[in-house]
């Protein structure tokens, strides 16, 4: 991915968390103009979950996930990050990894950026560590559509 644009590392990061959700089974659905905050629609029937897709890079132990959007408006630059009024979960994908991840929005609302750990730290810090395996795609999936059934 180094030799691609930022639009296309977009794209690529979008098909692969798209890949992702089309492998377990589940219809994604694409907005068929710009100017929301979700890249992707993911159908959980009877649930439907805006997802935003990002790029996690590795660094070091940590796949770093930047949360914030950048756009130029007539007002200027402008540079906010995500709510939970405009998306559900943010996707990402790793190229190191080669896998992909589902982190709901709740969990990072206003947040710059998130840090899912790959291997323990150092100094054996774990409080307050977010394990990469955690958000894993599959099972972060599951996990909703467990929550829905039990909200039946």
């Amino acid at each position: 991915m180094k030799n691609l644009t930022p639009s296309q590392k977009g794209a690529a990061v979008e098909a692969e968390v798209a890949a992702a959700a089309i492998r377990l089974g589940l219809p994604v659905l694409r907005p068929l103009n710009e100017g929301r905050r979700y890249d992707l629609v993911i159908d959980l029937d009877p649930r439907l979950i805006r997802v935003q897709c990002k790029l996690a890079r590795r660094m070091g132990s940590v796949l770093v996930v930047g949360l914030r959007t950048n756009r130029c408006t007539p007002g200027g630059y402008v540079s906010t990050t995500y709510t939970t009024a405009e998306v559900d979960a943010i996707g990402a994908c790793s190229p190191d990894t080669r896998e992909c991840f589902l982190i709901p929005i709740e969990e990072v609302c206003g947040q710059s950026a998130v840090h899912l750990r790959l291997d323990p730290a150092e100094n054996n810090q774990s409080q307050g560590i977010r394990w990469a395996r955690d958000y894993l795609f599959a099972e972060a999936i599951q996990r909703l559509v467990g929550d829905d059934a039990e909200s039946r």
